[in-house]
């Protein structure tokens, strides 16, 4: 492995264990106290609907390192790709991978905004709560996805 190329191999791996460091701390510590606000503040000082609306923004702006992850996955393995060194499970991993952060910052995120955009009884519909389920599971998934890349590529990285 060249220099350069190795470099940027621990750039790329520390990157992805940022976001799944993100995207857990998000679900398993931002949710939950979020969501449990008169637990911390004593009494019931922000709604359902408010809390919701809080952790929303978290997750925006979670989204917004999906996009630049969803750019460096495509960059640093579309280059392994073409240099030929890839694998079937490597390339189905980074699909993944791609696909969960694309359909969460793009498709989950702005129609989970835009229902709440249009007050508290938007968010109360089965349609809400269908497509929040959907991205709970969609971020498990990418969470799996990018554990899997990372180990995939140390395995590489280390021989």
């Amino acid at each position: 492995m060249k220099k350069n190329f190795r470099i940027a191999t621990m750039v790329y791996l520390i990157f992805l264990g940022m976001m799944l460091g993100a995207v857990v701390y998000a679900g398993a510590v931002v949710a939950p106290v979020t969501f449990g606000s008169e637990k911390w503040l004593g009494s019931a000082v922000l709604s359902r609907f408010q809390e919701g609306q809080i952790l929303t923004q978290n997750f925006v702006r979670l989204g917004y390192g999906l996009t630049a992850m969803i750019l460096a996955v495509f960059l640093y393995e579309g280059y392994r790709y073409k240099m030929g060194e890839h694998d079937k499970v490597v390339t189905s991993v980074t699909l993944v991978v791609l696909a969960t952060a694309a359909l969460f910052s793009y498709y989950y995120l702005p129609n989970i905004v835009s229902m709440q955009s249009m007050g508290e009884a938007a968010t109360q519909t089965d349609t809400f709560a269908g497509l929040h389920k959907g991205s709970e599971l969609d971020v498990k998934v990418l969470a799996v996805a990018i554990l899997t890349l990372m180990v995939l590529n140390m395995r590489k990285a280390c021989r």
